[in-house]
């Protein structure tokens, strides 16, 4: 009886170790998998279990889309389209971590962006017009199947509210005024320019030449003079 008692309790151990285990690694997998997919603060927070809502007064947000891809696409084989796009986010991914902004998500062969979330910074439209920028010049040195195509980026600041939604595919998104903004400044823009706002342009003060391109009219907000992006100011001697 006692040596069956001993064999119960050892295989009770061996299970509950294994078990454990199990359990550790499969932690450390969904702890990877949160780092992968959202940024430092939303995944700390994800794993506490706690909601991700919040309200962001200073915030750029950019669309990005390269023109004629789509009907450069339908020529094209599915693997190719797919290979080129991979290969395009991959290098604009990398441009966003370098510039300290944050990828939000990608529509097709739209690319949006935000800085300002969810850290705060209030050089969140200066980094972003020098992210577009840098974009622009990666696109330009590309040939996608033989030609050469261009950005599309416009850009607009103000409020956002920032948050995870939903179960099974989680996505850390924006949503506001100033996101529906942000893309009539891509919409309405023009092929290989960088279209801003009057709020984006007035949080760059003097660091970037701007041309101004005159009044457009914004659904839901009526006219905006808006402007484009030349480049970046010379310093100072």
């Amino acid at each position: 009886e006692l040596a069956g008692e001993l064999v119960a309790f050892t295989v009770i151990h061996v299970f509950s170790f294994t078990l454990a285990r199990s359990l550790g690694r499969a932690q450390r997998v969904e702890y990877r998998l949160l780092d992968t997919l959202f940024p430092p603060r939303v995944a700390d927070s994800l794993r506490r279990g706690e909601p991700v809502a919040q309200h962001f007064d200073g915030v750029s947000v950019l669309f990005a889309d390269l023109v004629g891809f789509t009907g450069l696409a339908a020529s094209l084989p599915p693997a190719e389209v797919v290979a080129i796009l991979d290969a395009l986010f991959q290098e604009l991914d990398g441009l966003t971590r370098a510039h300290g902004a944050e990828k939000i998500k990608t529509i097709g062969d739209c690319y949006m962006v935000a800085a300002g979330v969810p850290e705060p910074r209030p050089d969140h439209a200066v980094l972003l017009v020098d992210l577009a920028l840098a974009m622009q010049e990666a696109v330009a040195a590309r040939r996608f199947a033989g030609r050469q195509l261009s950005l599309r980026i416009g850009i607009h600041s103000g409020p956002v509210v920032a948050g995870v939604v939903g179960r099974g595919r989680q996505l850390y998104d924006l949503w506001g005024d100033t996101v529906n903004v942000a893309s009539r400044m891509e919409s309405q823009g023009e092929a290989g320019a960088i279209q801003i706002s009057p709020a984006t342009a007035a949080a760059l003060g003097d660091a970037f030449i701007l041309r101004r391109r005159g009044a457009i009219e914004v659904k839901g907000w009526g006219e905006l003079t808006t402007y484009f992006v030349e480049g970046r100011s010379a310093p100072a001697a």
